[in-house]
């Protein structure tokens, strides 16, 4: 989760994050050694708005170092790499898909923030232990460019089963499921639909019909999707794996709100992602970091996240912005896997995709 996921964010939305923790952090940022440094080491797309970053400064009296590492795939490869010595205090970004290879690994120490309380049940996925707090949901599905379909007077995909039909050979980009967390859950979305037995030869077919892959949720969207602002025109596959709640991303910052988004989402191509964050083994900042996952879970940060990462926030009674809900799609019946199957199956999952879609 990553959506996603973590989730869930635009290169508008990542620069506005980025931008407002170098603010934060001072001119060098600061380092964990620094009592007054926390460090958030996360995916690529974290994003919060400055003045949000600055209220959690003034709350605390810690400036916040940001280390961004990749897709979620590669921020928690490079987490547990480092475990026992972390990069900073606090990971935000690891998801349901990769959730139990972080927990197996033991990188993060128990801790439960304050607010877990206001969040549902069914997000809590290690709720006996603490060791992680889960921060956001979404649904990880093929986006569509509604232009390129509009011109070529071709009907967008709605399903699965759509996606392998010749109408739409080599129109869809997707990531990476061994480097990146979306397409992870895209994948499991498959498995969720077609099962053990039929999983794979979906694939086969995917593949035959011109699937493309790349490394991660950056580069599938913002440089390769048709639809994507941040493509500028560049981008040639008007199929993307991406987000319920990347529609809103297109909308926001236009002059005129139009009637619907320029991009639209293939309902029944979707798997519902839980991101979270947790308090790193051997933080040299623990204190500060507790204060981090405590802020991350307020209502002033959950109340940013769906303009600033699109994605859902966890805390029940956090608001959710009218362009949010106006433009992104609801997903009423996600594809969804049991934690405990990921777990036993997803390496071998991981392999088995690998050998087939990337031979």
């Amino acid at each position: 989760m990553s959506t996603t996921s973590r989730i869930t964010a635009t290169a508008l939305a990542a620069a506005v994050g980025m931008t407002a923790l170098a603010a934060c952090g001072g001119p060098d940022g600061g380092s964990s050694a620094d009592a007054k440094t926390v460090t958030l080491v996360s995916h690529d797309s974290f994003a919060a708005s400055k003045s949000v970053l600055a209220a959690f400064e003034k709350e605390t009296g810690y400036k916040i170092k940001r280390l961004p590492g990749g897709d979620a795939g590669k921020a928690v490869n490079q987490a547990i790499l480092t475990k026992g010595n972390p990069q900073g205090d606090v990971f935000f970004g690891i998801d349901n898909t990769l959730l139990s290879r972080g927990l197996k690994e033991d990188i993060f120490s128990p801790y439960k923030a304050k607010g877990l309380d206001g969040v549902p049940a069914y997000l809590q996925l290690d709720k006996d232990k603490h060791r992680v707090t889960p921060l956001d949901y979404g649904d990880i599905c093929v986006n569509y460019d509604r232009a390129y379909f509009a011109q070529h007077k071709i009907a967008p995909p709605k399903t699965f089963d759509d996606l392998i039909k010749p109408r739409y050979k080599g129109l869809l980009v997707t990531e990476n499921s061994a480097t990146s967390s979306p397409g992870l859950a895209f994948q499991l979305g498959t498995i969720a639909k077609y099962g053990e037995a039929g999983w794979q030869g979906y694939w086969k077919k995917l593949r035959a019909n011109g699937v493309e892959v790349v490394d991660g949720w950056e580069q599938a969207y913002n440089e390769r999707f048709s639809g994507s602002a941040a493509a500028k025109g560049k981008g040639d596959k008007p199929l993307v794996v991406s987000y319920a709640s990347s529609p809103p991303a297109e909308v926001l910052g236009k002059k005129q709100e139009p009637r619907q988004a320029p991009t639209g989402v293939a309902t029944g191509t979707c798997f519902r992602g839980i991101e979270f964050g947790g308090l790193l083994k051997g933080a040299k900042n623990e204190k500060g970091g507790k204060a981090l996952l405590d802020f991350l879970l307020s209502r002033k940060f959950q109340e940013d996240m769906p303009l600033r990462m699109f994605v859902n926030p966890a805390l029940k009674d956090a608001k959710v912005p009218p362009l949010f809900t106006k433009y992104g799609a609801r997903i009423d019946k996600p594809a969804t896997l049991a934690p405990e199957t990921i777990t036993k199956n997803r390496e071998q999952w991981i392999k088995q995709w690998s050998s087939l879609v990337l031979k």
